[in-house]
């Protein structure tokens, strides 16, 4: 006698994302329905772009508290912008890039970058000891987070000890600056900016605390946005 095993079918959603779904309509969405309609109707235009990266614990949504429509984001692997280069690659990033700034029309680009990024310490750790290959230049992510390599040279000290941690965050920051570069490298961002209708921002984002840093192109600096603010919220609640 044939011993026929039955199993269960594989559920088509993740069953994670399939609850998400029934809290977004029972939640957000009945409180937001009008919204979403207006917004099939008219469609978005949005007048902040964001570019940031793909980590999921750092959703520009979620840090800035936007609604639907509000916020043009791209995100990928540690949050880079590729220079102008049109020749016939595929170019992700920059065709969001020139729909936000062409069709779309934004007024500011945020390039978002976060402390403990996966892809910047897999990048130092490349630099540090090459042999660890823990990134493979044959596949798309070596080549993909070469980009940083001259936000690494602008630092005054290599890699050295990466398992500190400072030297990460270090080159994580020294990229917002790059990539803001590589942003102004872009005919039609360097012209509207020149022109005053489009301004570039970088910022940084603390997974931990919660802390965001604002740069400040003059000085090379970032500040802390909002001090009194996040400070209050890092305070023990009281009963």
């Amino acid at each position: 006698m044939t011993d026929i095993t039955t199993t269960e079918p594989k559920p088509l959603l993740p069953p994670r994302l399939a609850e998400g779904y029934e809290a977004f309509l029972s939640g957000r969405f009945g409180h937001e329905q009008q919204r979403f309609r207006e917004l099939a109707e008219r469609g978005q235009s949005p007048t902040i772009m964001i570019v940031g990266c793909c980590d999921s614990r750092v959703s520009p949504e979620v840090i800035f508290d936007a609604g639907p429509g509000e916020i043009f984001v791209v995100r990928n692997v540690a949050n880079l912008v590729p220079p102008y280069a049109p020749n016939d690659d595929l170019h992700g990033t920059s065709a969001a890039l020139e729909f936000a700034v062409m069709g779309l029309r934004v007024e500011h680009i945020v390039v978002m970058g976060h402390a403990q990024c996966g892809g910047v310490r897999a990048f130092a750790q490349s630099e540090a000891d090459p042999y660890t290959r823990p990134l493979s230049p044959g596949d798309f992510i070596g080549r993909w987070m070469s980009l940083i390599e001259p936000a690494a040279r602008a630092l005054p000290e290599g890699p050295g000890d990466v398992v500190s941690g400072a030297y990460v965050e270090q080159l994580a920051h020294r990229s917002v600056l790059q990539s803001l570069a590589n942003l102004r490298s872009f005919p039609c961002v360097r012209t509207l900016e020149e022109r005053g209708r489009l301004t570039l921002h970088g910022v940084y984002f603390g997974v931990s605390d919660g802390r965001l840093e604002v740069l400040d192109e003059a000085s090379g600096t970032f500040r802390a946005v909002a001090p009194e603010e996040h400070a209050a919220a890092l305070r023990p609640p009281r009963f």
